[in-house]
């Protein structure tokens, strides 16, 4: 392969590997994003707590606004407001309720539609004895839009009984005081049944009719605020998932890494013919056979550092650079390990194959990551980067002089002829070593022989093999009589 070829494959790699790794960073950056919204997001909506809290305590509790009779209709009415807009500002969206307070036909607006509430719970008739007069003094309020709102608990029960059959009375209400009572079905019945006002006309408040008395309303907005605490931190954890590595995307950059190494494999195998020579008509079969196979391998080692550029900079704290030239490693020491299974190389060269693989690849990881530092245009910068470093150090690697490589050779000569002379020696000790141990075992077998006498005259001669003084060994009858007996 040409120095161009292969300069062109590595920025082919490295612009993977930038690619997969600006997925990755768009991905953070949606998250920090996202996580920064909802910073504001519960700010506001705790915000909007705060204040209907406030404004409560200074312009209704404070000012007795509506008596003890009227004044949980002004709280209402401002706790509507209140959790109305926190509630849709934690998750992100705009404040939309707004407080008339007029005392006119309509208490509160909501993205320009007029509610009227209607908190009441005496005479038993829910709410819908004060809608009928409301209507009575503003006929146009429903046929302009208006909408009346009453407290979610007694909306609840308006609509069970709205949708209550005649037969199913006699089983599903109750006769002892406790819940809804024939009564009350009779009273809602009556009330739709003018026409006047549908179903539709009425809502539920956010908030039951207990909640906004006096003595409760305090309780009811913390509680609100503990709520919303629990919905910011649900959408946080919902934000951290979402943003995880997934099996889709890590698919997705696997199938695109394996499309553009096999397609670049493809061209480089055909521009190889053709500098060989060849028309692309003159190509025959055994050519595009030998094409398909090296797009087919590009498609595979494209694959492969797909997903391991995905998994190794989501699951590791590895660059996708440094992934990649992993990757080219690891393919590149394995093809090289495939050559020395059939005795194409030797060992030694192996090993310096396999160095220069390593730092080529260094050299590419390194370059990349400092031009996409200096050029922070995702791809851009890592594949200038990556060229003007791999051309430099080809260009510093093939830059040696005639004095450098001879010094080199002499080196590698001197190395050679040293070598040949520690052979030498070392066949030379190891005959030596092996004659003598040879003879030691003789020795040592005639010393420990069954017969007393060989044993005695074995042990003799194995003590002057091994350096005993002469004077020192029994090998006479009056030696050992003298040793023994004196």
């Amino acid at each position: 392969m040409s120095k161009a070829s292969e300069l062109a494959k590595s920025n082919q790699e490295q612009a993977i590997a930038a690619w997969i790794g600006h997925l990755n960073q768009l991905r953070l950056d949606t998250l920090l994003r996202r996580l920064a919204e909802q910073d504001t997001n519960i700010v506001d909506a705790l915000s909007s707590i705060d204040s209907a809290i406030k404004k409560i305590d200074l312009e209704v509790v404070a000012t007795n606004r509506g008596g003890v009779k009227g004044m949980h209709g002004f709280i209402a009415e401002v706790a509507e407001v209140g959790v109305g807009n926190a509630r849709r500002q934690v998750v992100g969206d705009g404040a939309v309720y707004q407080w008339v307070n007029d005392n006119g036909p309509v208490d509160l607006l909501r993205e320009g539609i007029a509610i009227q509430q209607k908190f009441v719970a005496a005479g038993g008739r829910l709410g819908l004895g004060a809608i009928t007069d409301h209507l009575s003094k503003y006929p146009d309020f429903i046929k302009n839009g208006g909408r009346y709102q009453i407290p979610a608990d007694h909306f609840d029960v308006i609509r069970e009984l709205y949708s209550m059959s005649p037969e199913d009375t006699a089983t599903h209400l109750s006769r002892s005081g406790d819940g809804p009572s024939l009564t009350d079905w009779r009273r809602v019945q009556a009330f739709f049944a003018t026409g006047t006002v549908d179903i539709n006309s009425l809502e539920p408040s956010r908030l039951d009719y207990h909640e906004v008395q006096r003595g409760a309303y305090g309780e009811t907005l913390r509680g609100e605020k503990d709520a919303l605490a629990s919905t910011d931190e649900t959408r946080r954890y919902e934000m951290r998932q979402d943003s995880r590595p997934g099996f889709q995307e890590g698919m997705e950059a696997t199938l695109l890494s394996a499309a553009v190494e096999g397609g670049a494999a493809f061209v480089m195998a055909v521009v190889e013919k053709r500098r060989g020579g060849k028309k692309l008509q003159e190509f025959t079969s055994d050519d595009w056979a030998d094409v398909a196979g090296t797009a087919g391998r590009g498609v595979a080692k494209g694959g492969l550092r797909g997903i391991t550029i995905y998994s190794l900079t989501n699951f590791t704290a590895t660059s996708a650079a440094v992934a990649s030239s992993v990757v080219t490693s690891a393919v590149g020491i394995a093809e090289q390990a495939n050559k020395l299974r059939r005795s194409e190389i030797t060992e030694t060269e192996f090993i310096e194959n396999a160095e220069l693989i390593c730092l080529d690849t260094a050299v590419s990881a390194l370059s990349s990551l400092i031009g996409q530092m200096l050029i922070p245009v995702p791809v851009l910068g890592a594949v200038i980067g990556n060229t003007v470093g791999t051309v430099m150090y080809q260009a510093t690697r093939s830059s040696l002089s005639q004095r450098e490589t001879a010094l080199i050779e002499r080196y590698l000569a001197a190395q050679a002829h040293l070598d040949d002379e520690l052979k030498a020696e070392h066949e030379e000790l190891i005959e030596k070593l092996n004659l003598t141990i040879t003879d030691y075992f003789a020795v040592l077998q005639r010393a420990f022989a069954p017969d007393v006498v060989v044993a005695a005259l074995g042990s003799v001669e194995l003590a002057l093999k091994i350096g005993v003084d002469e004077a020192d060994v029994l090998d006479s009858e009056a030696k050992a009589l003298s040793f023994f007996l004196d």
